[in-house]
């Protein structure tokens, strides 16, 4: 079974990193959640990065505001996917910070980048990388890609009247 790891600079990421692990576990993918800091807990981040994959993880989400440091130094140590989730926090700059921190990644180091506070999302492609490979969390994805279709197909009939 794939496992995904969720972690965060904060405590206070875990409102928005929330949704990621929510969506992780509606389709029935096993999560651990923790938190590991770029710059306040180096030596965690440097042990939790170098054994992921060994530790049995396939994916990797990481969350971080302000500088935003985690994600990028998650992917520089780890060989697994690895989707950063950039958020607005109380010391960021609107979120821009963040964001251009996880996005603006050197070639060869990649990272996944969401929208600002997007970790739905996050779940949503970690889902998908697993999917790549798992028929059946491909088949969960299918059936809530369907649901978000019906749910539009609903709206329109309740805007239009039919």
């Amino acid at each position: 079974m794939s496992k995904v790891a969720v972690v965060m600079g904060s405590t206070s990421d875990l409102p928005v990193m929330q949704d990621a692990i929510d969506i992780l576990k509606g389709f029935d993918i096993e999560v651990d959640v923790d938190i590991v800091s770029a710059h306040r807990t180096p030596e965690k981040l440097f042990d939790f990065s170098k054994n992921a994959h060994i530790n049995g993880y396939s994916v990797i989400i990481a969350g971080a505001g302000g500088a935003a440091h985690l994600p990028g130094m998650v992917a520089s140590m780890s060989p697994l996917p690895v989707i950063g989730v950039p958020v607005k926090s109380s010391n960021s700059i609107d979120g821009w910070d963040s964001v251009l921190s996880i996005l603006q990644m050197p070639g060869g180091v990649p990272v996944a980048t969401v929208a600002l506070n997007g970790a739905k999302n996050a779940g949503i492609l970690a889902a998908q990388i697993i999917g790549a490979s798992d028929k059946c969390v491909l088949d969960k994805i299918i059936f809530y890609k369907e649901g978000l279709k019906q749910k539009v197909i609903e709206g329109a009939k309740t805007v239009n009247g039919k």
